[in-house]
């Protein structure tokens, strides 16, 4: 599921793979009669299982067609998944920008999801439990406004007890916005794909603990930096509304009351909460969570000792 999410969000963040007129290359195949113990991934090329993979089974910018068994998930991003009458398969099937073929006879003992188009899904994850529902559905809008809350609940918790490292990440944000973005688009890009290359190709015991601790703490920056974009941006709006100087706590909410209006409009919604996701997390380690010290000791720097100024 891990490595399934961080693929997903790899395509989302516009890594699509582009289809070239050009002679592709030779399929990765598991001939009938073979066993395959540990995971398939084929980058770039069809994957076609014959025999019997007992882990589970990939395909990035290629399609899968199954003969055998798959014991595993069955995920093929950028492709089609094709399934004979023998095949079977004992996991999920999961298909992103393309289609699901199952012919009769095969079993499918786990879930199978296909979403053709790559854009239409990409919007549909991002707008969460909109599942394809209209934009203005209540469901769609009660779902907004309850995240709107806990947003709400996040900021003042960490206003009450990190108030000036917010503040100092909020002026980060103000002083440098195309700095963070660059910076959260680069750090989100590198945990992903360190994510994806470790689920891959490490064995299971290793590769999970390091992607939860990579999302964990892509989530708490993202947390952080998102309060710091809120301050800053109620910041700005209040001074240009009041011509004053209005108290943190204040801007933070204002902030997050007019990204939560924007969040509504239909796709509008959807690229400035990611950039603002993008911005937060860049200043959030830009200013390494508004400590604004240095990540790395510099060569011959002494360091501080502790309990002494």
């Amino acid at each position: 599921m891990l490595r399934r999410l961080l693929a997903l969000a790899l395509l989302a963040l516009g890594a699509a793979p582009a289809r070239a007129e050009e002679a592709a290359p030779s399929a990765l195949r598991l001939a009938a009669g073979s066993f395959a113990r540990h995971q398939i991934v084929a980058v770039g090329r069809d994957v076609v299982i014959e025999g019997e993979a007992l882990a589970g089974v990939t395909a990035l910018d290629g399609n899968a067609r199954v003969a055998g068994v798959i014991t595993g998930d069955l995920t093929v991003l950028g492709g089609d998944a094709h399934l004979a009458s023998s095949a079977v398969v004992r996991g999920d099937v999961f298909v992103l920008g393309g289609e699901l073929e199952v012919a009769a006879g095969a079993r499918l003992e786990g879930r199978a999801v296909a979403y053709p188009t790559l854009s239409r899904a990409w919007l549909t994850l991002l707008e969460g439990p909109s599942l394809g529902l209209s934009a203005t559905s209540p469901l769609v809008l009660a779902a907004k406004l309850a995240l709107a809350a806990a947003w709400l609940a996040l900021t003042v918790l960490l206003m009450a007890t990190g108030g000036r490292a917010v503040a100092s990440t909020a002026e980060e944000v103000r002083a440098e916005p195309l700095a963070c973005f660059s910076a959260g688009l680069v750090a989100v890009l590198a945990v992903v794909v360190s994510a994806i290359f470790l689920s891959a190709f490490l064995p299971t015991l290793i590769s999970v603990p390091l992607v939860v601790l990579a999302v964990l703490a892509a989530l708490i920056a993202k947390l952080w930096g998102m309060v710091a974009v809120f301050q800053s941006l109620g910041t700005a709006a209040l001074r240009v509304a009041t011509r004053r100087r209005v108290l943190a706590l204040h801007a933070a909410v204002a902030g997050l009351v007019l990204l939560a209006l924007v969040k509504l409009v239909p796709y509008l919604g959807i690229w400035a909460w990611t950039a603002a996701t993008l911005v937060g997390v860049g200043a959030a380690l830009r200013t390494k969570f508004g400590r604004r010290e240095a990540w790395f000791a510099e060569p011959g720097a002494t360091l501080p000792t502790p309990g002494r100024p």
